[in-house]
């Protein structure tokens, strides 16, 4: 699961199992209170938009735009978002990393081309 450690920093994950200890993280949001920090093979990004490149917005904050720049080898990327999310074109910037494949809430899906 991934999990803020530090405001502005790239997130970090830990492994969940039915019944581990959960805490609060930001944002109220329970994530695993205690493991060693695990690199993930595959990452659910959720966005606020997406555009048929497969480049996102999200919440703003910044935390998967510094993970996935961070991870080498990029590991595959999932959005998932609701389906009024598809846009012409997000204005991708420099730092924007494309993910890997998109699925929305009425079944739309697509692979980064």
């Amino acid at each position: 699961m991934p999990i803020v450690t530090e405001q502005h920093a790239p997130l970090s994950f830990r492994i969940w199992q039915p019944g581990c200890a959960m805490r609060r993280g930001v944002w109220n949001i329970p994530v695993p209170a205690s493991g060693a920090e695990a690199v993930p093979d595959l990452v659910i990004s959720p966005l606020l938009g997406v555009d048929q490149t497969c480049f996102r917005l999200g919440n703003g904050g910044g935390y998967y735009d510094r993970t996935l720049a961070q991870l080498n080898p990029l590991t595959k990327v999932i959005g998932v978002g609701f389906s009024h999310c598809l846009m012409p074109t997000i204005f991708p910037m420099p730092w924007d990393i494309p993910m890997s494949s998109v699925v929305l809430s009425d079944g739309t899906a697509f692979d980064r081309p």
